[in-house]
């Protein structure tokens, strides 16, 4: 599951009560971090670029396409901008079993995509489960699974081995960069631990 390079531009600022969040950067191929302290704005960013925020001012272009722009008002909605996002909670359906979970995220139907990502994150064993029975790894693979089917432009990732022990964080952090390495796929990975951004040989945004 490959897409053609992606060059994403972010250039934005919104106040969140006291705090003034602001970003402005560049992300192509590859992963780039967003670090920072724990309510420096890292998971804001990543809302304003997926359009669930609005910023107060700035500009959002993907591969010249404006997907956000205040002196225009311009603002594509979420569902139009094609971006896979993996929340800290997963948000996995409890109602839907594994294979439905990745179902739903699916951008349109093609057996051999989901076929393909299945077999990436080795989620074969795991179709029939319902997220109650699965580990905070399988769980988060699952999520992954979610958004890559979704066939986006760029994938966003919020502390993506929070609330995982040290092995499965591991294999999560093992996963991303396998993620780095097989797909033409920005990411954008929202941390505060340098050793992360060390292993995935990150660029790194200083919030």
């Amino acid at each position: 599951m490959t897409v053609a390079d992606t060059r994403i531009e972010v250039a934005v600022e919104k106040r969140l009560g006291e705090t003034r969040v602001a970003a402005s950067f560049v992300a192509e191929r590859g992963v780039t971090a967003l670090f920072g302290p724990s309510g420096i704005g890292k998971t804001s960013i990543l809302d304003m670029v997926a359009g669930l925020s609005r910023p107060d001012a700035g500009r959002i272009a993907v591969d010249g396409e404006i997907w956000f722009d205040a002196a225009t008002g311009a603002d594509l909605p979420p569902e139009a901008r094609r971006v896979g996002y993996v929340f800290q909670d997963r948000r996995l359906f409890p109602h839907l079993d594994v294979r439905a979970n990745l179902l739903f995220g699916r951008h349109r139907a093609d057996a051999a995509a989901f076929d393909r990502v299945v077999a990436l994150l080795g989620l074969e064993r795991l179709l029939d489960r319902w997220p109650r029975r699965l580990s905070g790894g399988e769980a988060q693979r699952v999520a992954i699974g979610r958004a890559l089917l979704s066939e986006p432009k760029l994938l966003l990732l919020d502390e993506p081995l929070s609330h995982l022990d040290r092995p499965r964080a591991a294999e999560i952090l093992d996963l991303v960069a396998r993620l780095r390495d097989e797909l033409a796929l920005p990411i954008l990975y929202v941390t505060h631990e340098p050793a992360e951004i060390e292993r995935l040989a990150a660029r790194r945004i200083d919030l």
